[in-house]
């Protein structure tokens, strides 16, 4: 049976938009904050020769610099001030969640309510800036050894770190008011756009390949085939459920009985989303960033780890799979979907599932569906990422393009999109409360009236 709000979403229509006042002025918010993010990626770091580092990311596009550039908005390509991107936040958020489901202080933290969360939050920034620190002096040396500083020494190293590292807490910034004060996740959104604004130069690189006779018709329509059919089976994926009947008894509340219901407890398919790809990317891109920008054959360790670990290698194919498959599996069964909790709250609510136990039974069997989803869900994941990586190495594609990115794509569309119709929705629910407060007022006024006078 579908709930008279899911009717009501259903029955929604964009025309309400334009009624919608704090959603506009949401969507405006946004956009103007968006805009910003874009104009910083314009602002170089000081001290960058930019002829250098334009000739050196042209014949990088095809490999990892266009991953890098792709996951930071064109950002590292001209190395502007927002060139480490949004990353190194992802990255501490998701260390401070792994970590507050092993550490009992955390997890005890987490417990506190809205404190524990400004606290949580507290140790993320921290993070971040370290993680940001590590990585921005990576690559200011990485830069310097390149030969792609005009002036190299520690003050350039200096001030490329603090440049850097102040983009990264400004985009932070950025991401915390679009979700406080706008509409959809502000650090989803950030990375959203990013990958968005460097489609339009790669479909244009792609297509003048093509008619210069570098790539075949036939494979150009089978890229834009497969990029069709890709985006359907996330959706598909993404929007895929097992559902688990719960069951609640009668139950005797002072004088009253209530009869006993029915409803089902939602699993995902993929109750990790992006997470386990993004974190298993930004774990690759550190050490090819340092290989890629300060060269090779300068250094024989980076040599040995870029030509087993590139993009489209072996061992990078193997070790991509190895870790989303992992990170799926820690990430659901420690903090998406957590079997001992889900199973104490169903107790606690007088809830079982038929035929189970409640308690730890009904945790070892929600522990058992879960195992079984996961092995659909990761292979799922490691498909989507991996699938682009090996075409685009086979058929010597120009430009990069990944799984990781068409999943972050659809998935924050069909967050945003979700969110402004639950915006929608509230909007609809206030104008019907109003008219029945207004309806219920004229029906007062006549019921004081008293009868006419003959």
């Amino acid at each position: 049976m579908v709930s008279a709000a899911e009717q009501m979403a259903a029955n929604t229509s964009w025309s309400a938009l334009g009624k919608a006042t704090d959603l506009r002025k949401r969507i405006l918010f946004t956009l103007g904050l968006l805009i910003v993010y874009r104009l910083g990626t314009f602002i170089p770091v000081p001290g960058i020769d930019g002829a250098a580092l334009r000739e050196f990311m042209e014949g990088a596009q095809a490999t990892i610099g266009g991953m890098l550039s792709m996951f930071t908005g064109g950002a590292l390509g001209r190395m502007g001030i927002f060139a480490l991107g949004i990353m190194p936040y992802i990255s501490a958020s998701i260390i401070v969640q792994l970590l507050s489901a092993m550490v009992p202080s955390l997890q005890q933290l987490k417990k506190e309510g809205e404190q524990g969360r400004k606290k949580m939050n507290q140790y993320t920034r921290y993070g971040t800036v370290g993680l940001a620190t590590l990585q921005s002096y990576g690559l200011a040396v990485s830069l310097q050894s390149g030969e792609m500083v005009t002036n190299p020494g520690l003050f350039f190293i200096a001030s490329c770190m603090i440049t850097l590292v102040g983009g990264t807490m400004f985009l932070m910034w950025l991401g915390e008011q679009i979700t406080a004060r706008g509409v959809g996740n502000g650090i989803s959104l950030i990375i959203f756009v990013g990958i968005i604004a460097e489609i339009p130069a790669a479909l244009a690189q792609f297509f003048a390949s093509g008619r210069s006779g570098a790539i075949s018709p036939a494979v150009i329509v089978g890229v834009m085939v497969m990029v069709v059919a890709v985006i359907a089976f996330v959706v598909f994926m993404e929007r895929s459920l097992r559902k688990i009947h719960i069951q609640y008894p009668r139950r005797q509340v002072g004088m009253k009985v209530y009869d006993g219901g029915s409803s089902h407890l939602p699993v995902k398919v993929n109750p990790a989303g992006v997470i386990p790809a993004i974190f298993a990317s930004s774990l690759l891109l550190l050490p090819a960033t340092v290989g890629t920008f300060s060269g090779n054959a300068t250094n024989p360790v980076l040599s040995t780890i870029m030509a087993y670990f590139g993009p489209g290698q072996p061992l990078y194919l193997l070790f991509f799979t190895a870790m989303i498959v992992f990170f799926t599996y820690f990430y659901t069964f420690n903090v998406a979907f957590k079997p001992d909790d889900v199973a104490e709250n169903l107790k606690n609510q007088n809830g079982f599932v038929p035929g189970i136990r409640p308690g730890k039974r009904t945790e070892e069997f929600l522990e058992y569906v879960l195992n079984r989803i996961l092995v659909l869900g990761s292979a799922y994941l490691a498909a989507v990422c991996l699938l682009p990586e090996v075409l685009r190495n086979q058929f010597a594609i120009p430009f990069y393009f990944g799984g990781t990115s068409v999943l972050i794509v659809v998935s924050v569309t069909m967050d945003t999109i979700q969110q402004v119709q639950s915006h929608l929705l509230a909007h609809q629910y206030e104008g019907l409360i109003e008219k029945s407060q207004l309806s219920g007022k004229g029906r007062k006024r006549t019921k004081r009236r008293g009868p006419a006078r003959r």
